[in-house]
């Protein structure tokens, strides 16, 4: 039985338009969308050669310093301490004072043994002044006796004098010769230990003045000095101690001329250059606080190779890590007045390598030193200054 013209479904003609319409909106949505992602990856593009190509970063960087070690030079027994962890102190400041007793007694020793060899050299110029007028007075008993002899020679020609007579003055002529040979000899021994020199250049006086050194700068370092400026951390040392030298006591931390250990994959580092600029951003201050410096080294190994057990790569058991090498970042002084930093604090770091022409590694040696301090050359003036005045001391009163 066929189907009649009512049986069969009505088509709307607003369905017909709509299905005809789906295709284009399709295809500009199509387009927006690829248009979207043509312009984001554009703009990723953009921001990838102007940005982030320009710059390589990592958040595992911290803050370095010099942690200089405070430690007796001379043993002793800790009879006060001056300074605790925490505390400020400035170089030239005593930390730590040990019983002065010993050093004491060793330094009157030397002080009386320095007098005694000034005035020991004293006697033996006297001494050589004494052997010259001895050689003079021989010098005269020769000239009597050669005189003596010149007289009586003509009267034994003439046979008014006896040969005994004239041997007697011979022989007299030639002892007075001998005794001044002697006395010539006793003065050049006098004058061997005084001669070219005067008396605080004396090599016994000398001795003597380095002997007291020894013992003035021992008795002073009783008392610990700060080397640099800084802040106490890490104070071991307790009441009634008894130190050795070089025992650590405590250490000295300055917060100027910080820098930051930046450990960089091996991978960052093919555009890593010399006196490239870089920001710093500590997790302290956040983004409140911006530091700025510039490369000042890259390092001459990965961390794994100086660590206190390195990789053992050559076993079977074998898996590539990727390596960091440390880069170091100087610090603006200026900038730490205004933020202070403390060591192995965390921070992030970003390198401007714009420009990659700088070198990798120094070429020449710094000129200038990494760190000095002038607190033990000026013990050692004092010290020489305290030897000549006991060597003043002990001089005539028309030498002094």
């Amino acid at each position: 039985m066929s189907a009649t013209a009512t049986d069969r479904p009505s088509v709307d003609a607003n369905d017909s338009g709509m299905a005809a319409k789906d295709p284009a909106k399709r295809r500009r949505a199509l387009l927006i969308v690829a248009a979207i992602f043509i312009l984001a990856g554009l703009a990723w593009f953009a921001l990838w050669f102007f940005v982030f190509s320009t710059r390589v970063t990592t958040d595992n960087a911290y803050v370095g310093g010099n942690q200089v070690a405070i430690s007796a030079q001379v043993p002793g027994t800790v009879v006060t301490i001056l300074a605790d962890d925490t505390q400020r102190v400035e170089a030239g400041q005593v930390l730590v004072r040990l019983d002065p007793t010993d050093a004491k007694v060793r330094l009157e020793q030397a002080r009386s043994a320095l007098a005694q060899a000034v005035r020991g050299v004293r006697q033996q110029t006297s001494s050589a002044s004494s052997a010259d007028a001895q050689v003079d007075a021989a010098r005269l008993t020769v000239q009597k006796a050669d005189a003596d002899l010149k007289r009586h020679l003509p009267l034994l020609a003439a046979h008014a004098e006896s040969p005994e007579i004239v041997q007697h003055l011979r022989d007299g002529l030639a002892q007075a010769r001998a005794a001044l040979a002697g006395a010539q000899a006793q003065s050049a021994a006098a004058h061997a230990a005084i001669e070219g020199t005067d008396v605080a250049r004396n090599p016994g006086v000398m001795q003597a003045r380095a002997n007291f050194n020894a013992a003035w700068i021992a008795a002073q370092r009783n008392a610990i000095y700060a080397p640099v400026s800084g802040y106490v951390a890490q104070r071991s040392v307790q009441l009634g101690n008894s130190v050795q030298p070089g025992q650590q006591l405590m250490t000295v931390v300055p917060l100027h001329d910080l820098w930051v250990e930046a450990n960089f994959k091996e991978s960052q580092l093919r555009h890593i250059r010399i006196g490239q600029p870089a920001t710093i951003v500590s997790d302290l201050y956040g983004d409140d606080a911006v530091f700025h410096g510039k490369v000042i080294g890259l390092g001459a190994g990965t961390g794994s190779v100086f660590s206190l057990l390195p990789a053992q790569n050559a076993t079977g058991n074998w898996i590539k890590v990727v390596q960091r090498v440390p880069v170091r970042i100087s610090l603006d002084n200026a900038e730490l007045d205004k933020h202070p930093l403390r060591v192995g604090l965390s921070s992030e770091v970003t390198i401007d390598i714009t420009n990659d022409k700088g070198s990798v590694l120094a070429a020449t040696p710094t000129q200038q030193p990494v760190a000095q301090t002038d607190v033990y050359t000026q013990m050692a003036a004092k010290a020489d200054a305290e030897a000549a005045r006991v060597i003043r001391a002990n001089l005539p009163h028309d030498a002094r």
